[in-house]
């Protein structure tokens, strides 16, 4: 017997049921062999034992070990229960809440939208709006599965634990020795049953209303109604001495010589060849369209008013910065520039006109060419706060159109 072991005399105190005895010597079965794994008596855990060399313990004190391992394991068992009753009762709820709101948000768009060209596409109509259903539907079932699989998981937690506080409660220590691999089984399906985790799948994918054919027919449609057009003009304290500013200030002029006959103001970019609109947006839907054919360097967009307008570094440069999303052009080069991030857009051929439209409901920016019926590029953001229209011209001439 070990160093670890107590002197073997006394048997383990009488239990409710009787004692078991060692069959081959009639002893109380006080003691527990570690290697053999099974419990002995003190006959057998002797100098002349069966179990001599062993690493041999008490029995009550092995059945100790293994009711605090319970103990353990029922406290973990119940904050993982508390954990998804939390998740089930306060997560799931709110997501299944705002997927049925963003799809119904989501079909007001489809509508809308389609509303403008209603004789042209009643089937894409009809397809998006069975797209945003299968949407919805999907995120629902999904949020519907997950409620089953954790109401399952619950129950077996809740079974593990009753079965573990039941031998806690009612087995006496061999009893409990005896149910070792039991509790180890137990303890381990438990621990196979996973904390939730966040998922896309139980979120309503917005992309399901986003369709090329919905927002070339869109463009067509908004930019063709006078009504859809804003009355867009430049406000002059904010011009370039780079620019000259028409009268009726709709036209941009670059000049590489800088202008004295702007006075500097804090409104007023004093480096980079840029502009921005008198009126600022921050709903609805809004669109104007720029003649560009005359310029192969200019900057068309929308930028917040907290643009910075000093210097030569980026805070103030359109495209570079948080401030502004801008579709340039610079020679033969096109492309989509927000926060330093610059999107190549592979054009064949350089529009003559460049139609913009900000729809603030949707938190779209889209770029259009009003002459081929083209969507020259299509920017999904939430808008931190009020668009101006935004110009920067650093060749020839570009000018709004009325």
């Amino acid at each position: 017997m070990s160093a670890e072991s107590a002197e073997p005399g006394q048997g383990s105190e009488p239990g409710p049921q009787p004692v078991p005895l060692c069959p081959e010597h009639g002893q109380a079965l006080s003691w527990f062999c570690c290697s053999e794994l099974r419990p002995v008596c003190a006959a057998c855990a002797g100098l002349n034992g069966r179990c001599q060399g062993h690493r041999i313990r008490r029995a009550e004190e092995r059945a100790e070990e293994l009711r605090n391992k319970i103990v353990d394991q029922c406290e973990r068992l119940q904050l993982q229960s508390a954990s998804i009753t939390k998740y089930v009762a306060d997560v799931l709820p709110g997501k299944n809440q705002r997927a049925v709101s963003r799809a119904s948000a989501a079909r007001e768009l489809v509508i809308q939208r389609l509303g403008l060209v209603r004789s042209l596409c009643e089937s894409e109509e009809q397809r998006l709006l069975e797209q945003v259903h299968g949407e919805e539907e999907r995120a629902h079932q999904s949020i519907l599965t997950q409620r089953v699989h954790w109401a399952e998981a619950l129950k077996k937690l809740d079974t593990i634990r009753t079965s573990l506080v039941d031998m806690l409660t009612h087995l006496d220590d061999l009893q409990l020795i005896q149910k070792e691999q039991e509790i180890f089984e137990r303890t381990e399906e438990a621990e196979g049953i996973l904390d939730p985790q966040e998922s896309e799948k139980l979120n309503f994918n917005e992309k399901c209303t986003r369709s090329p054919l919905l927002s070339q027919l869109w463009a067509t449609a908004v930019l063709g109604s006078l009504s859809g057009m804003e009355d867009v003009r430049i406000d002059q304290r904010t011009v370039s001495p780079f620019l000259q500013l028409s009268e009726d200030q709709r036209t941009l002029t670059f000049n590489a010589k800088k202008s004295k006959a702007w006075a500097d103001g804090p409104e007023r970019f004093d480096h980079w060849p840029n502009a921005l609109a008198t009126t600022s947006f921050q709903a609805g839907l809004h669109a104007w369209m720029v003649d560009v054919q005359n310029s192969c360097a200019y900057k068309v967009g929308v930028a917040l008013g907290q643009l910075p307008r000093k210097g030569s570094g980026s805070d103030s440069r359109l495209g570079y910065n948080a401030f502004s999303w801008v579709f340039s052009r610079y020679d033969q080069e096109f492309r989509f520039s927000h926060d330093g991030q610059h999107e190549p857009l592979g054009l064949l051929r350089c529009p003559a006109q460049l139609g913009v439209l900000l729809d603030l409901q949707a938190q779209e920016l889209l770029f259009y060419e009003p002459a081929s019926g083209t969507v020259l590029h299509t920017h999904h953001a939430s808008f931190p706060g009020p668009l101006f229209p935004v110009f920067a011209v650093a060749d020839q001439t570009i000018s709004i159109v009325c």
